[in-house]
């Protein structure tokens, strides 16, 4: 089984993609891992590294980083898609991002999140970038949709929905 998230920043991606393949017993990879070097700069090795991934027969990761996005839609065979309203994903990366910028929480290679004042200096500010970037993923799925039909699609518009979900997949141990 091979299992696309995707979603807005903050919509709960990753930790949804870690709790599917931890009930489903399939890895997970966490694509930013993949992707940012040192000093927030891209991993010369990240799309042979996506590659690899792509050609293991299972895996779970999320659906980003438009370089490598039509590469994984065709081999995955199921996508997810965490639609939640944008006020809601919104509030969710400005509470994580206060989080991490307070805590100094370490990310991917090392980094930080950047200084909170570059909220207003920096347009790929995480809380820009998402409020920005939201209205791009309903476009991205109905292409999907129509250039890869014979995937299977699942779409959550609230968090309760992908809650009851997981819980209905631990209980019958497959999607």
């Amino acid at each position: 089984m091979r299992i696309l998230m995707t979603g807005a920043s903050g919509s709960g991606k990753t930790t949804f993609a870690g709790r599917l393949g931890a009930i489903l017993g399939i890895p997970h990879t966490e694509m930013d891992s993949l992707h940012w070097g040192e000093n927030w700069t891209p991993r010369p090795s990240f799309e042979a590294e996506v590659d690899e991934l792509a050609a293991q027969d299972s895996w779970i990761t999320e659906w980003q980083y438009s370089q490598v996005r039509e590469r994984l839609l065709e081999r995955a065979d199921t996508v997810i898609y965490l639609h939640y309203p944008r006020w809601f994903v919104e509030q969710r990366v400005i509470r994580r991002t206060l989080h991490r910028a307070v805590t100094r929480e370490e990310l991917w290679a090392g980094n930080t999140e950047p200084p909170l004042w570059s909220v207003f200096t920096d347009p790929e500010n995480m809380i820009r970038y998402t409020w920005s970037s939201y209205p791009k993923y309903a476009p991205l799925m109905a292409e999907a949709r129509r250039n890869h039909p014979d995937k299977r699609y699942i779409e959550f518009r609230t968090p309760r929905e992908a809650k009851k979900f997981l819980q209905a997949v631990q209980l019958r141990g497959s999607i």
